[in-house]
């Protein structure tokens, strides 16, 4: 009888158990997650580093840092990119993983890729999601999750700047953090002659930017050349500050006179996107002719002669002075050196007048007898007086010659010279050994 009694109380015991039970699951059912991992433990974010003031212009580069921070175990991912209507883009580099320290001191698996953009529009435009796919161990479970960034305004300014601009069709619109050139001809401008050919190589590189921004061969004429255009290359090198955009540009050019040839120089306008203003790049001008040899083998000195050859010049410079004393002795020609005459011609084709006046200094203390007759020269001295009162006259500021002087004045004071005679020669610089000379 008492083992009914305590079998019924058991089970009235139970009965009421899962009764509370029943009520309470569903309790417990929404105080605990589905997933283990708190809304914090996954973020990825999209940041535009963005030029002062806010607003980049059309085709200017913007770098795109994407950023995850991950508290928990990562077995896969993937970053799935929305689609960049409006922009160009490139990916800088791979994408990295390393470790963080979170807020409240526990440590993180930390995410970080590196895109540039470069918008090719005026206007507001939005980037929308990146949306960072991963496979994750919860508890022993595998899962995919879906990791989504906010959508990025992006706003692209309109060139309020002085002429040119994205949008005008002249000049072409360069924006760059850094611009460089390099001009290489072979062989040396000055050294070809009348009909021989000589190939010019420009390169031209810009840092921040895709060689589909560079622009187009520029356009190199002047009087008395015949130009023939080579293919232009394009490359994009790949570096972790950005792209730089490199084109390769090439001549072969002939010259069709007899006479020197002054190549201009070639300005390129660019923006400069570190300190917000317009700036300018030069090819050098040149000059075609005119000039001497500037290569190792023609300082080397000659071979030795044989005896036969030593011999023929000792016969020769015998008759020539019988020559020259049975019909009176001649005179001399003066004339600068080759590197005084390169020195003064280089300047001369980069119209700068400030290294034409400083090599022609040199030239005239190295030589007083020539600087005599140059002075003697009424179209020199004349050009000679332009030239100083232009560099050093009222108006500082002024630091070159008009265009096309100083080649003209450059081959007129390399050309050789005969001596004076009567007054205009120079004086001895030493006293003849029987006393001075008595002047009439």
């Amino acid at each position: 009888m008492l083992s009914r009694t305590i079998r019924a109380l058991s089970l009235a015991a139970l009965r009421e158990r899962g009764r509370v039970a029943a009520l309470l699951l569903p309790l417990l059912l929404l105080a605990t997650p589905a997933c283990a991992i708190d809304p914090g433990d996954l973020t990825f974010t999209v940041t535009p580093e963005l030029p002062p003031g806010g607003a980049a212009y059309a085709r200017e580069m913007v770098l795109l840092r994407l950023r995850g921070v991950y508290r928990t175990q990562i077995l896969l991912e993937d970053v799935r990119q929305p689609a960049l209507v409006n922009f160009s883009w490139t990916q800088l580099g791979r994408d990295t993983w390393g470790r963080t320290r979170m807020p409240d001191g526990q440590m993180a698996l930390e995410f970080q890729r590196t895109i540039a953009v470069f918008p090719q529009h005026t206007g507001t435009f939005t980037i929308d999601p990146f949306i960072h796919r991963l496979t994750i161990n919860d508890n022993g479970e595998r899962k995919q999750i879906d990791v989504r960034s906010e959508p990025v305004p992006f706003p692209v300014a309109t060139w309020t700047g002085e002429g040119g601009g994205p949008d005008a069709p002249e000049p072409w619109w360069l924006p760059a953090r850094d611009v460089s050139i390099t001009d290489h001809w072979d062989p040396d401008p000055e050294t070809i002659k009348m009909g021989e050919t000589a190939r010019r190589i420009v390169v031209l590189e810009a840092q921040g930017m895709l060689a589909e921004g560079l622009p187009p061969r520029p356009v190199m004429r002047t009087r008395g050349i015949v130009t023939f255009a080579g293919p232009v290359k394009r490359e994009t090198i790949i570096t972790p500050s950005g792209p730089v955009a490199r084109a390769t540009y090439q001549w072969d050019v002939k010259p069709g006179v007899p006479e020197v040839i002054p190549l201009d120089a070639i300005k390129i306008p660019w923006f400069d996107t570190v300190s917000r203003t317009m700036r300018e790049a030069e090819i050098p001008a040149r000059q075609i002719g005119g000039g001497l040899p500037d290569r190792e083998e023609d300082l080397k000195p000659p071979a030795p002669a044989g005896w036969p050859v030593l011999a023929a010049a000792a016969l020769a410079a015998f008759g020539l002075g019988l020559a020259l004393i049975g019909f009176g002795a001649g005179q001399g020609r003066w004339r600068l050196d080759r590197g005084e005459a390169r020195a003064l011609k280089r300047a001369a084709a980069a119209n700068d007048a400030r290294a034409f006046r400083a090599a022609l200094g040199e030239a005239m203390r190295a030589h007083p007898e020539l600087a005599a007759l140059w002075r003697a020269d009424p179209a020199i001295a004349r050009d000679l007086e332009a030239l100083d009162a232009r560099l050093f006259g009222q108006d500082p500021t002024v630091s070159t010659a008009p265009s096309g002087d100083l080649p003209r004045l450059a081959q007129a004071l390399t050309r050789s010279r005969r001596p004076a005679t009567g007054p205009l020669a120079p004086e001895p610089r030493l006293a003849p050994l029987d006393g001075p000379v008595a002047k009439a």
